[in-house]
């Protein structure tokens, strides 16, 4: 959630340059909320943020903090918080100065890469390493202003593999008095010598207290903070996702045919899927795939406790968890990558689910699933 990269200088791209004041489109941007380097206030994750707070006061903060956890929980948030205080603490500009320096993108010792522009009206699917090598570039060069420097990488799973191999080797040898913080919403597909070279912050969804705040800041009234908490699992984005699709009832559809997806008539599925693909529909595409993930990812942790039951059900119910797991991925990163279509794309998931779903059944279950 919210700007875009390089708010150090000028993004190119194929012949298209773009100024700060543009890099405020993104491309996963909620109309009407504070983008992360914006937001006053931090709500939650409070233990993650004092320990890093009293690593940076004791000048042990590392090189390389990689921060991890579901995708909209307040990662980036966190880490223009810290941002801010490591420059409170170590430049001799004022808090007031700082804070609104980063929020407008244009504090020379904060440089954040996220996915650039292609053109005015779209963007690139990936951080490329023509990206990564501006960063670098600049990182070479002397600082702008007195203290540490720190680059946010929003999220360090865009990058394409020549753009992380190229923010490795700056992780390898860092240059002195700069932090890079790298947030995943799925580190275990990052390469292992990144991680390696990053101290590990794990972010779990806010409580219902948090969740609630969030939401009251927002503006939102009682009725819609109850439905944006039911759908939010916890992730702030989530449920500002949620206060703004408020008249659109095809997530309530799909979160309703998942409490059953083996007795889901095959009509149920295609109005799903034909709904999510429309164009005007992108955001709500989005968060179904969360929604999609979450269900998958729930199964599979019920399949590891069935394992201490029955063990020949919970070990074939895992089994085909985890191949389930896979195959959402799949089919979601080639969609992506190769603009597929998106109503095949969803039918194929929604229709290996309730195969799953039939196929682990207590009556049906065996050691091997297959």
């Amino acid at each position: 959630m919210g700007y875009c990269l390089q708010p150090f200088s000028r993004a190119c791209g194929r012949g298209y340059c773009v100024s700060v004041l543009e890099l405020s489109r993104v491309v996963d941007a909620i109309e009407g909320v504070v983008a992360p380097e914006e937001r006053a206030l931090l709500v939650g994750h409070r233990e993650i943020f004092s320990r890093l707070k009293n690593q940076s006061d004791d000048g042990r903060l590392p090189g390389g903090i990689l921060l991890h956890g579901p995708r909209g929980v307040g990662k980036a948030t966190l880490a223009f918080a810290l941002a801010r205080h490591v420059l409170e603490t170590t430049s001799d500009e004022t808090p007031l100065r700082i804070k609104e320096q980063i929020a407008m993108g244009v504090h020379p010792n904060v440089l954040v890469l996220r996915i650039a522009p292609r053109d005015p009206k779209a963007f690139y699917t990936r951080i490329r390493i023509e990206e990564v090598r501006g960063l670098v570039h600049k990182l070479h060069q002397t600082r702008g202003r007195a203290g540490s420097r720190i680059c946010i990488v929003d999220s360090i799973d865009d990058c394409t593999a020549p753009a992380a191999n190229a923010l490795l080797k700056v992780l390898e040898e860092p240059p002195a008095d700069t932090h890079f913080m790298l947030i995943s919403h799925r580190p275990g597909k990052l390469l292992p010598t990144i991680r390696s070279r990053c101290q590990a912050q794990v972010f779990r969804p806010l409580d219902e207290v948090d969740m609630t705040r969030v939401l009251k800041e927002s503006g939102a009234g009682a009725e819609q903070v109850r439905q944006a908490l039911a759908l939010a699992g916890g992730r702030p984005r989530r449920a500002l996702e949620a206060l703004s699709m408020a008249e659109n009832d095809v997530l309530q559809s799909l979160t309703d045919w998942l409490q059953s997806p083996d007795t889901g008539s095959v009509i149920e599925q295609m109005n799903i899927a034909e709904t999510l693909a429309v164009r005007k529909n992108v955001m709500a595409s989005g968060f179904a795939r969360e929604i999609l993930r979450d269900w998958i990812a729930n199964e599979t942790r019920a399949a590891v406790a069935d394992t201490q039951g029955t063990a020949s059900r919970g070990r074939g119910r895992l089994a085909s968890a985890n191949l389930l797991w896979e195959k959402a991925n799949a089919l979601f990163d080639d969609a992506d990558s190769f603009n597929l279509d998106a109503r095949q794309t969803l039918l194929s998931l929604l229709d290996a689910i309730k195969s799953h779903v039939q196929n682990t059944s207590a009556s049906t279950i065996t050691d091997n699933p297959e």
